[in-house]
This record gives C-alpha cells, structure tokens and sequence, in this order.
C-alpha cells in the first residue's frame, strides 16, 4: 500500500508541474487577449470576443479531449494530404498543459481587462504626456498597478486552473489523480487513495491561497487592503 502512496505523491509533483506550466500559457494568452479587447481595432477585439465567448461556453472536457484525440488525427491528415508518411501523437503533457491553458487564457483575458480599465486614463495620458511610449507607460504605470486589481480574479482562476488538471488523468497523462484511479482498482479500496489525493489538492490550493494573500497584501500597501476569499 505504502507503494502506492508514494507513486501518486510522485504523480502530485507532475500535477505541479502541468498546473504552473498551463498558468504561464493562460497569462500569455489573457495579456495578448486583454490587449486585443482594449485596442479598439475591430478585427483584434472580434477574434478576442470569441475566443472569450466560446471557451467559456465548451466544456473543459470536451475541449481536453478535441485536442488530444482531434488534434492528433487532424495533424496525420494533414500529413498524409502533403505526401508524408510520418504520423504525429501529441504528447500527453504537451496537450493537458496547452488545453488548460488556453481555456483559462479565455478567462485571464477578462480578469485582465478588467484590471486595466480600473486604472485611471488620466495616468496613461499624464505619462505619455511626458514622453513615455506605449510599453514604458504599460510597464511602468499600469503594470503594477494592474497586479493589484487583477489579483482577487486571478486567485480565483487558478484555484480553479489546479483543479482542472484532474481532467489530464483521462488522456493517460500519469499524474495524481490518474494513479489514484489506478490504485484504487488494484486495491479495490478507492475512498482512501481518492481521500488522499483530494488532500494533496486541498494542501496545493491551501499553500498558493496563502501566497496569493501575502502578494495581494505587499501591492495593496499605501490603499485599501484587499481581502482574497
């Protein structure tokens, strides 16, 4: 039994490992989608507006598995419609950690642009105003200023976004979760292994709440403090 428990605690760092991985996809993805929302060029913020729309309303399951299964066939179409005969399978990780990040990329992309217009125009024009361009004003006024308003919203999302790494289980990917299952059937003593494994995702989620926290509360010096639930 003792094996088994070690080997889904191995499986929880993998689940670390899809789960800060797909964090960084969904920041690129939410930045590049907020920027699009507010560029106020209509091709950008209607490609943005979908992405949003329609991510947000297709389950994460059915888009885990589009990809893996549907983007593997896809690919070997391609392939053989261009006269190869080489075949393409999408690695496990690589897929969980794209999917998941691009799903909640949907979501960031809405937590950011929320973000962005909290700031006051005033300062973005005084900063222009003195010569700063673009990036230096969005590096130097708002970015800062953003962490704080986007915080509450991006705790969220990524408590969420650990949970939803349970679903990379379904693709073979061997992380906790998939072992647990894999223990219980072995055992035929599901209710422990599935107990402990949701005890390693109440520690995760516990830990980065209470990191999150101490964030919120080193940018909310000088206002309000902002509280994180």
């Amino acid at each position: 039994m003792n094996a088994y428990y070690l080997a889904i605690l191995q499986g929880a760092v993998l689940t670390v490992g899809v789960s800060l991985s797909a964090l960084v996809v969904a920041m690129v993805l939410g930045l590049a989608g907020a920027g699009a929302k507010l560029s106020g060029r209509p091709v950008l913020v209607a490609l943005a507006t979908s992405y949003t729309t329609v991510i947000r309303g297709v389950p994460e399951l059915v888009l885990m598995l589009l990809i893996f299964y549907g983007g593997t066939i896809g690919l070997n179409h391609l392939l053989e419609a261009l006269g190869s005969e080489a075949t393409v399978d999408i690695n496990p990780f690589v897929a969980g950690v794209l999917t998941i990040g691009f799903i909640y990329g949907a979501y960031m992309t809405e937590t950011f642009r929320g973000a962005i217009l909290a700031i006051p125009k005033g300062q973005i024009e005084a900063a222009m105003a003195f010569g700063m361009g673009r990036t230096q004003a969005f590096l130097r006024i708002t970015a800062p200023q953003m962490v704080r308003y986007a915080l509450p919203g991006f705790t969220n999302n990524w408590l969420v976004l650990i949970k939803a790494t349970a679903l990379v289980s379904l693709i073979g990917l061997q992380e906790m979760t998939y072992l647990a299952k894999q223990a219980s059937a072995a055992t035929r003593s599901p209710f422990e292994f599935f107990l402990f494994t949701a005890a390693l995702f109440l520690i995760y989620t516990t830990v980065s709440l209470l990191v999150l926290r101490r964030i919120n509360a080193r940018y909310s010096l000088g206002t309000q403090r902002g509280r994180l639930q």
